[in-house]
This record gives C-alpha cells, sequence and structure tokens, in this order.
C-alpha cells in the first residue's frame, strides 16, 4: 500500500488562525512589568532569569541543556547565565507560583471586564485533548494543576495549546536542518522580525549570525542580501503548513465550529503583545 502522507486532521488554515489569537494571549505574561519585579521579589535576577525559569519550571529544577533544547531557538550562553543558578535562589514551585500571579495580572488587564467561560471552555477542551508523544515542555505544563477562576483557566489552555504548537514547530524544523538560530534568519526573510533586535533579544552574536547566514547560502537558500531564494521561501512555506498540520489535531475536539466561535472569542483580546515583537506575529 502506496504512502498516504502525514495524518490528516481539521484544516491546516484552522490551526493557523487559532494560533494568531491564542499566541497574544498567552505571551500576554512576558510583556507586562510585573513579568520581571515580580521574579526579583522571589530572588530571581533580572527579565531573562525570570522568564526561562518559569517558563523551564514546568519540568522541575532542570540543567540548562534541558531549557537549551526544548526552547530551541535560545543562544546556549544566554540560557546557563539564568539556568542553573535560578534553582538556587528560589523553589521550582515558588516560581510556578509566581508565574500564575504574574498571569492573573496579565488576564485581568487583557480581559477586562469580558466573560471569558465560554473561551475558557473551549480551549480547555482542546487543550485537554492534545496529544504528548514526542512533545517534552507541553507535556510538563499539561501535568501541572489547572488553576481557577476562568481567566486562568483559559491563560492556562492557551499556554498549553501554544507549547503543544511549539512543539511540533521546533520537530518541523529539526526534520528540515534547521537549527535554532537559522529558524530566526528564515523569520527574518519572510519579513516577521527585526534582525539586529532579534539577534540580540535571543542573545547571538554577529559573527554567529553571519555564519548561520552563510550555512542557508550554501544550501541555496538565503541570497547574498539575506532574501530568500526560491527553494528559501518554499522550504520556510513548509515547515509553516507543517507546523499547522501537526497543530491542528487537539481542535477535532471542539471541531470546526468550535475553532471559529473560539477565534472570534479570543480576536478581542490581541492586543495582550506588542507590535512588532519578537514572537514574529503580525497583527490579524
Amino acid at each position: 500500500m502506496a504512502y498516504a502522507g502525514p495524518r490528516e486532521t481539521l484544516k491546516p488554515s484552522i490551526a493557523r488562525a487559532l494560533h494568531r489569537v491564542i499566541e497574544p494571549v498567552h505571551a500576554a505574561v512576558y510583556f507586562q512589568p510585573e513579568s520581571k519585579s515580580s521574579y526579583e521579589a522571589i530572588g530571581l535576577k533580572g527579565y531573562w532569569m525570570g522568564y526561562f525559569a518559569s517558563r523551564a519550571g514546568a519540568m522541575g529544577p532542570v540543567p540548562p541543556e534541558m531549557v537549551i533544547a526544548t526552547f530551541y531557538n535560545f543562544a546556549p550562553r544566554k540560557v546557563r547565565r539564568a539556568i542553573p543558578d535560578a534553582w538556587r535562589f528560589c523553589s521550582v514551585d515558588r516560581v510556578l507560583e509566581t508565574r500564575l500571579d504574574v498571569a492573573r495580572i496579565a488576564m485581568e488587564r487583557l480581559v477586562a471586564d469580558a466573560d471569558v467561560s465560554e473561551a475558557a471552555t473551549l480551549a480547555e477542551t482542546a487543550a485537554r485533548a492534545a496529544p504528548a508523544e514526542g512533545r517534552a515542555l507541553f507535556a510538563a505544563h499539561a501535568a501541572l494543576a489547572w488553576p481557577d477562576p476562568p481567566i486562568l483557566r483559559l491563560w492556562h489552555a492557551t499556554t498549553l495549546l501554544r507549547e503543544h504548537r511549539g512543539d511540533g514547530h521546533n520537530t518541523a524544523l529539526l526534520a528540515e536542518g534547521i537549527d535554532g538560530l537559522e529558524a530566526h534568519l528564515m523569520h527574518a526573510a519572510a519579513g516577521l522580525i527585526d534582525p539586529a533586535r532579534q539577534r540580540d533579544y535571543r542573545g547571538w552574536s554577529e559573527d554567529e549570525w553571519d555564519a548561520a547566514a552563510e550555512r542557508l547560502r550554501a544550501r541555496g537558500l538565503l541570497d547574498a542580501g539575506g532574501a530568500f531564494t526560491e527553494a528559501g521561501a518554499a522550504l520556510k512555506q513548509h515547515v509553516e503548513d507543517r507546523t499547522d498540520s501537526l497543530a491542528s489535531q487537539p481542535y477535532e475536539a471542539i471541531g470546526e465550529p468550535g475553532c471559529e466561535r473560539l477565534v472570534e472569542l479570543l480576536a478581542p483580546f490581541a492586543g495582550g503583545i506588542p507590535y512588532p515583537n519578537p514572537i514574529g506575529l503580525t497583527p490579524r
């Protein structure tokens, strides 16, 4: 019997539409003033130690190598400046409690007086249906207790769906031989990020960035000016399409009408992140 291709679930375009409304809700936790001050108050040092510890904390007091592997696109030395020192300064449980406090603040600002109970139910149903196989960061977050009230259940659900998609995206990149730094250059060639700002934000040096560009040029994916070749643009689209396909399965639990309703309910909360942003997400 001939190979029929990867398992098809819902249309990948549905997963893409959901990503564009789920990401700003989840990522709001990283763009609040409290994203730095709250973690400093429990003994962590600066924004990045709080970021790495709070996002990785679901996995326990892991070594930097685990964070480098699962986060995929940060310069290893940037991670090692924060991990494992963070676990000496503060317990994982306290870090996770503080992350939830920051999430509550972010969500109260984001949704104001809106009733999010329907959105929370839809997102939770999808998140609970997400398969964990091969998705280490998602699996760790999925093992955490579900919080209350509905605004936190919604945030937790969007976090699970975001990390599920992110793990799948890393798989799609890895399958095509694109490392974490090269992924940034592919994003830059697509016009989704500012290269200089992204390089600094993720901790890479100019020499490392230039070396990655040379690797992509040698593969015929970028031209001399850093723009996509035809092959590069095709590969970028293939990775994004594969990511959408891998992210689709959880949404079968709510069906296409539920997905459309969730997009409608979450669209007003796009202000959870600034534009432009290091995530590479553009306004809808």
